[in-house]
């Protein structure tokens, strides 16, 4: 797998980003070895993915040679990007709390290669795959934790089911789309109506063109099936005002799970826009733990 490095260097992490090509020689292509010293780092990366390269950041906390830390893999949602407010913020309060993280574009979104119209849940998950993988070779990674909001939600609680607890250490899902195989089924999509009998082409969704094979895939997805597999810890997050996607489909997701905590949360809407430092907070000391 190839992989460009770039070095951007961060002062202060909620302040402003300062791009530099300080450190042209972070890694080594051909052994990923990352510059040691101790200064946290955001490096830009692509990752070979289901249909052409990902668009990812990753966040590295400041590591001494030698030095593990735990990663988070955090997934977007539906139209969204790597760019998302919520997954932003969740990555730079996990890197003051010593937790690396890699936010991505899925396949046809943001900075990654691919047609919108082309992307399917099952084409996403292959994307999370590989981004796994990905994280796994890198030297200063320990554990590796998913998180996802939306579509993201599904997307990770499908590959956490996958892959199991031994190879995820815990899952966080924020208003996962399990809706999206009933809305399939029922031949509706944000408010746009069509046949699921006779699935056009392409169903226009606020832009964007949504392709038949993401219906068509989206209709059979086993999506609660595949995430009861895993036995980890999950932390579920959801709106209770949220339009979207009915709460309902996380108290189904916590039923089904052994060890998992919902978290309804009283006037919140699908982008987590009215509370989201607290959302995020709760997401994030979960993901480090109790104590941290």
């Amino acid at each position: 797998m190839k992989t460009l490095y770039y070095a951007v260097k961060r002062t202060g992490f909620m302040g402003a980003v300062l791009l530099s090509l300080a450190f042209p020689a972070v890694c080594r292509e051909n052994d990923r070895v990352w510059q040691s010293g101790g200064e946290p780092e955001m490096i830009e990366v692509e990752i070979d993915g289901a249909v052409g390269k990902l668009a990812g950041i990753v966040y590295r906390p400041g590591v001494a040679e030698g030095e593990i830390v735990p990663i988070v893999i955090l997934m977007h949602g539906f139209m969204s990007d790597k760019q998302s407010r919520v997954i932003g913020d969740i990555a730079e309060k996990l890197m003051v709390k010593g937790i690396a993280s890699i936010r991505f574009d899925f396949n046809g979104h943001g900075e990654s290669d691919g047609e919108f119209g082309n992307m399917t849940v099952a084409n996403e998950i292959e994307d999370a795959a590989q981004v796994y993988e990905y994280v796994s070779s890198l030297d200063f990674v320990g554990s590796v934790a998913l998180l996802g909001h939306s579509q993201g939600g599904a997307v990770a609680s499908m590959l956490a089911g996958e892959l199991g607890a031994e190879k995820v250490a815990s899952l966080v899902l924020m208003a996962p789309a399990a809706v999206l195989r009933d809305d399939a089924l029922n031949g509706v999509m944000f408010g746009v109506r069509y046949d699921p009998l006779d699935i056009p082409e392409f169903v226009p969704v606020s832009g964007h063109h949504v392709g038949r094979e993401y219906v068509k895939v989206a209709q059979t997805l086993p999506i609660y099936e595949t995430a009861a597999l895993y036995g980890g810890p999950v932390c579920i997050i959801h709106g209770m005002s949220d339009d979207i996607v009915p709460y309902s489909y996380s108290v189904r997701y916590k039923d089904g799970y052994k060890d998992a905590v919902l978290h309804l949360v009283e006037g919140e809407d699908h982008g987590f826009s009215v509370r989201r430092d607290e959302v995020t907070d709760m997401a994030v000391q979960f993901l480090a733990g109790p104590g941290k």
